[in-house]
């Protein structure tokens, strides 16, 4: 039986009646645009996080591109982020008519390195883009701060993070706006694609609501500024409301499947090289991957297909390095954390269904690659 780094279907199993009670609900409800079910996720997901407003969107790159539009950033602004991040980070950006501009990551936990974003700033530079990654914060204070000292604003970027806490905050609760991705494989995952932004301001609550529904406001056919077609799908939005009051037990879940590896492979680290994920000072880490590191990951990689078990990468190729991104002029070297991460990380499987035999299965045939390494 092939192992993968996540599935779906244990949980469908699981929760199967539920999540098809969810569907008619939707489906007998006489409105499937923008109805009830849109409406009560907006409302409940801003009070799980504790956020004045919630506007759901078609998928987590637009909610970052509508966050950022709504924020007020535009052509020729240039947004600080890392590169060492999923492509539609930077493509959000870009589709703004932003310019991303990149700072290096950390060598242990892979997240922004805060450090670096003063020296990376411009007289264009109009925000702050941290990517909370693989389920953990971003150190948020420093960016605070400069934003607060030169007009910055910040946009969390959360798509792998719902649920995580930094410092007792939760992702998506510490700039002036955060974009979600609800992404299946997501901690908290709907059935398709769907996204969110979450705000506390009223004004950018009031613009992200026009820019996902073509630009208009209360009258259909009646643009008041140019906008989109992002509207999240009722579908989505009530198998997202089905799922949510289980989300603190998912998170539960991965964290006890992080320990366990952590159990069975922590000696791993001084013996074969193998490192496992860093949790940065004051955080509460969410695992929405389990990204580890190898200098012989390839190898590694290519081992563990025999004994049928498939890993994924997160990510293989820096977003600089891409050459759809070319134009940014950003050479070979120029963030050199963030290269050599990609030559040695990859993800072991990580997702609340994950059985114990499986997990038994990818410790004990890791052990043996390292082993004959």
């Amino acid at each position: 039986m092939t192992t993968r780094v996540w599935d779906y279907l244990p949980e469908y199993r699981q929760e199967r009646a539920d999540l098809l009670r969810a569907v008619e609900t939707v489906f007998g409800s006489g409105q499937l645009i923008l109805g009830n079910s849109v409406h009560g996720f907006e409302t409940e997901f801003a009070a799980y996080l504790g956020a004045a407003h919630c506007v759901g969107v078609d998928n987590g790159t637009n909610a970052v591109t509508l966050g950022l539009e709504a924020l007020g950033i535009g052509p020729g602004d240039e947004v600080i982020t890392v590169s060492n991040t999923a492509a539609p980070t930077v493509l959000a950006i870009d589709n703004a008519g932003a310019v991303p501009v990149f700072v290096d990551v950390r060598e242990d936990d892979f997240l922004m390195d805060t450090d670096l974003v003063a020296a990376a700033m411009t007289p264009r530079t109009k925000a702050l883009l941290p990517v909370h990654l693989y389920g953990q914060c971003v150190d948020m204070a420093p960016l605070q701060r400069l934003a607060a000292e030169h007009g910055l604003l910040v946009l969390e970027d959360c798509a792998q993070a719902h649920g995580a806490r930094h410092h007792g905050r939760l992702a998506g609760t510490m700039g002036d706006a955060a974009a979600f991705s609800f992404y299946p494989t997501k901690v908290l995952g709907a059935y398709g694609d769907g996204g969110a932004v979450v705000t506390d301001d009223p004004h950018v609550d009031k613009r992200l609501r026009q820019l996902r529904y073509y630009g208009m406001e209360q009258v259909y056919y009646v643009v008041e500024t140019p906008g989109h077609n992002c509207r999240l799908d009722e579908v989505q939005a009530e198998i997202l409301r089905t799922k949510l009051p289980r989300l603190d037990s998912y998170i539960a879940r991965r964290q006890a499947v992080a320990r366990r590896y952590q159990e069975e492979l922590g000696d791993l680290a001084d013996s074969h090289g193998l490192i496992l994920p860093s949790v940065a000072d004051g955080n509460e880490h969410v695992y929405y991957v389990y990204v580890v590191r190898h200098p012989r990951r390839d190898e590694i990689i290519e081992r563990l297909k025999q004994y049928g078990i498939l890993l994924n990468i997160s990510y293989p190729w820096p977003v600089h390095t891409m050459r759809g991104f070319a134009k940014l002029q950003y050479a070979v070297g120029s963030l050199p954390v963030t290269e050599r991460l990609a030559k040695e990380i990859f993800s072991l499987p990580m997702y609340p269904s994950l059985s114990q035999d499986l997990q038994d299965k990818v410790i004990s045939a890791l052990r043996e690659v390292l082993t004959d390494l």
